[in-house]
């Protein structure tokens, strides 16, 4: 699969989300009911995850509904048509089986990533995904935006936390998306402007999407340098974790197309979306 990325994450109204239907969430909660297989795993292989993070970590308008919809987790998910994390690593290592854990909730900014860290301690999570940080960016104005200083206090805060508790657990933390190209890609067309406007979709960025006034220009590019501002502090906090930590910037440097997000709010990425952000951020060989 053409390794490129295709959208950003939720809008901060995203916190009302609801839960998917029941039964038809991610892999399980943490413990799971199944006896494990007999004999040891998979050299390299876990046999528990966590997935901490926002919106699209919890597969929010994925089903074709304005929810939350964990079987398409690109973490945890268990459909066939993602092809999440969980389940490649169940094809390798059948212990994982119902021990997937998706601790992510729509609105989530670095502040709550310490929260969700503590979940994943309390379950052993073996491995552990994160995405975070576009709530913080995409706040009511430029100057509501979480400062750098304080965003990378949180996040070392949330993987301080991962560490002591999990201190041989594997962690992946992922870049933010880009979402000045998302605006790029979708600002003249009809459908995207209609839903961002309807819905206050990151506002920071995507108010009055076909402006071309400086003041609008000014405000999109503060959001974006904000945005690779983040992505270079979870880069070194990555770095800092040690040898279990293990840093993906693709996610932000590929491109994307309005193709891969959801028509209902034009921001959240398809099940085919999040299918290529498993295919991005998978590496265990």
């Amino acid at each position: 699969m053409v390794r490129r990325w295709h959208v950003v994450t939720m809008a901060v109204l995203a916190v009302f989300a609801l839960a998917c239907e029941a039964g038809a969430g991610g892999a399980g909660g943490g413990g799971g009911g199944d006896p494990e297989p007999p004999g040891a795993p998979p050299k390299g292989y876990p046999s528990s995850m966590a997935a901490l993070g926002d919106s699209i970590t919890v597969g929010y308008g994925s089903c074709g509904a304005f929810i939350a919809c964990e079987r398409n987790s690109w973490a945890t998910g268990s459909a066939k048509a993602v092809d999440s994390h969980y389940r490649r690593i169940l094809a390798k290592n059948p212990r994982i089986k119902g021990k997937a854990s998706n601790f992510a909730k729509p609105g989530a900014r670095a502040g709550d990533l310490a929260g969700q860290a503590a979940r994943a301690v309390d379950m052993k999570a073996q491995y552990v995904t994160v995405l975070i940080g576009a709530n913080d960016a995409c706040a009511g104005s430029t100057t509501a935006m979480t400062s750098v200083t304080t965003f990378r206090s949180r996040v070392d805060k949330g993987l301080d936390r991962l560490k002591k508790g999990l201190p041989k657990a594997n962690v992946m933390v992922a870049s933010i998306p880009d979402v000045y190209r998302l605006w790029q890609q979708g600002r003249k067309d009809e459908q995207a402007v209609r839903a961002w406007k309807r819905f206050g979709t990151c506002p920071s960025m995507l108010a009055d999407p076909g402006s071309t006034d400086e003041a609008d220009d000014q405000r999109r590019r503060e959001v974006r340098a904000r945005i690779n501002d983040y992505n270079a502090e979870l880069a070194e906090a990555c770095e800092a974790y040690g040898s279990r930590c293990r840093w993906d910037d693709d996610v932000h440097e590929s491109g994307f197309s309005l193709d891969l997000v959801n028509q209902i709010d034009f921001f959240h990425p398809n099940a085919e979306g999040q299918a290529e952000l498993a295919d991005l951020t998978y590496g265990f060989k």
